[in-house]
């Protein structure tokens, strides 16, 4: 499974993986791609995906995933081979999920069959079956530790660095999640206080309704999350602590989702685990780019 790709300076992009194997499963991927696409053959040597290529519309190739059911997928940059895809694998995932150009061209090395997945087919197949996305935000988040460990340790953090500005939910998701969590009121944090601590235990995602919140590493702030946007999922989903500190930079109102009710979301309302599912990978994206 092909998550993002690491670049060092003044060395080739190289693919990022997951750093535990075992948290891929192949029959829950299988499971999703078959309960809302159809397999497809690709012939030898056709390109399934360009690098820099942009999502252009529901179906073009800029919006899909892929499972891999037979043959072989080799992954290049710049024309150099830097990897390949093997049966049960799925790839181009993150562009699909994040909107944003891919940083790799997929082309069929051997014969292949695949299972794609659009815009609307990805929604509908979360629906059908929630684990998938569990699944795939807890290897995102384990990249996530992982880029954050050698950003602290090599020193790549920096205080003039630029920060990540949190994706948001649209209204519509909000007004849902509002209406569904109306028996857990959202809360008022008033300007510089601490939210939640690096290292501590996370009891709670945030949803940020109104001002703005602080997201630091080590003292670094390395986003800022405005109305719509969330922090705090990491350590919810995977359950590990924290890997950031959290201040209102400003009076805020913040409304708080427990892990009962997270994994309720994820299973009743496709909308929040695939809004959820980009803010992780935007944010691996902007995390990634940090290491040299």
């Amino acid at each position: 499974m092909k998550i993002e790709l690491e670049k060092d300076e003044g060395k080739d992009p190289k693919p990022a993986r997951p750093a535990s194997g075992a948290l891929y499963q192949p029959a829950v991927a299988l499971e999703f791609f078959k309960s809302a696409g159809k397999a497809e053959s690709i012939a030898q040597g056709k390109s399934i995906f360009v690098e820099d290529e942009r999502s252009g519309g529901m179906f073009s190739g800029g919006t899909r995933m892929y499972l891999l059911l037979e043959g072989e997928v080799e992954l290049s940059v710049r024309k150099k081979v830097i990897g390949a895809v093997g049966k049960g694998e799925i790839f181009g995932e993150m562009a699909s999920i994040s909107q944003l150009p891919r940083t790799a061209t997929a082309t069929a090395r051997t014969a292949c069959s695949v299972i794609s997945l659009d815009e609307k087919q990805f929604s509908n197949a979360i629906g059908k079956s929630p684990e998938f996305a569990l699944m795939l935000m807890n290897i995102i988040i384990s990249r996530l530790r992982e880029t954050i460990v050698r950003l602290s340790g090599g020193g790549a953090l920096s205080e003039k660095d630029r920060w990540n500005k949190a994706t948001v939910f649209d209204r519509k998701l909000l007004e849902d999640l509002q209406r569904e969590l109306e028996d857990k009121p959202a809360a008022h944090h008033p300007m510089n206080k601490a939210i939640m601590k690096e290292g501590e235990k996370g009891m709670f995602m945030y949803v940020v309704l109104e001002g703005t919140v602080a997201v630091a590493i080590g003292g670094k702030v390395v986003e800022k999350v405005g109305p719509g946007g969330v922090f705090g999922e990491m350590a919810l989903v995977d359950q590990s602590p924290r890997a950031a500190s959290a201040t209102a930079e400003e009076d805020c109102t913040l409304l708080a989702i427990n892990r009962v009710d997270f994994l309720n979301l994820v299973k009743t309302r496709p909308a929040f685990a695939a809004s959820l599912l980009k803010a992780l990978a935007e944010r691996l994206r902007f995390m990634t780019a940090k290491y040299k």
